[in-house]
């Protein structure tokens, strides 16, 4: 690096804007720990959940905003609440089928320019808005006795390979993952075993046993419940 590049960046760093930066940076320590602080209080209380990801575009009369609801409805009948982003779509049916099943149906929503607003099906008590997307996957992660993917865009992959690298790393308990929708998987699961694993040798084989695909409300559900006849229902982290 040249010398004027380096008085360049010395001087960058010691301006009154970088500075003012810098103040604004430890300001925003302070609304972090306030959405920790509020998402633990409240999610301590609920009880054991589930999670449901999935599209927020995805419109009532898709099969799978049906296939959303069914399933929701099916688990608070064994006695798990509903976990969701509090939006539209996807989210929108799996808190609905909770209300509808007279279950606990919980919203984390995040604020965006599109999109997201909180659906009516959430409880009053039990919507929570967040500003930053680390913190509302944490809440997520550690209230959450199951996820369980539909069909959806980036934030669900994102929410979906999150959950799955913290099991793989033991850096949460392990849970069952349940993706839902094996058309709308399947070429996403021929890359992760033709490419990820055989060709790259990326991930180990057991790797592809921490998540299941399933079609059918019962098959989702019933995934959820064999797993914790067999394990005890613990907070993840």
């Amino acid at each position: 690096m040249s010398p004027e590049s380096e008085d360049r960046i010395r001087n960058a760093f010691a301006s009154k804007d970088w500075n003012d930066v810098k103040a604004q940076n430890s300001w925003h320590i302070f609304k972090i720990m306030s959405e920790f602080v509020e998402g633990f209080e409240k999610m301590s209380r609920i009880g054991p959940c589930v999670s449901i990801f999935g599209s927020a575009r995805t419109k009532p009369e898709n099969p799978y905003y049906q296939l959303a609801e069914e399933i929701a409805y099916r688990l608070v009948q064994e006695g798990y609440g509903i976990i969701t982003g509090g939006g539209p779509g996807i989210m929108e049916a799996a808190n609905k089928g909770a209300r509808k099943g007279g279950g606990k149906s919980v919203g984390l929503n995040i604020e965006l320019p599109f999109e997201q607003k909180h659906n009516d099906y959430i409880d009053h008590d039990k919507s929570i808005d967040f500003d930053y997307f680390f913190v509302r996957k944490t809440i997520f992660l550690k209230y959450s006795q199951g996820f369980i993917a539909m069909p959806g865009g980036f934030g669900t992959m994102d929410e979906l390979f999150e959950s799955i690298t913290l099991v793989q790393t033991n850096k949460i308990a392990q849970f069952p993952v349940v993706l839902v929708g094996s058309d709308y998987w399947k070429g996403l699961m021929e890359w992760i075993k033709n490419t990820m694993l055989e060709k790259e040798n990326n991930i180990n084989p057991l790797d592809l046993n921490l998540f299941k695909i399933v079609d059918t409300a019962d098959e989702a559900v019933k995934h959820i419940v064999d797993f914790y006849s067999k394990y005890l229902l613990k907070p993840n982290f």
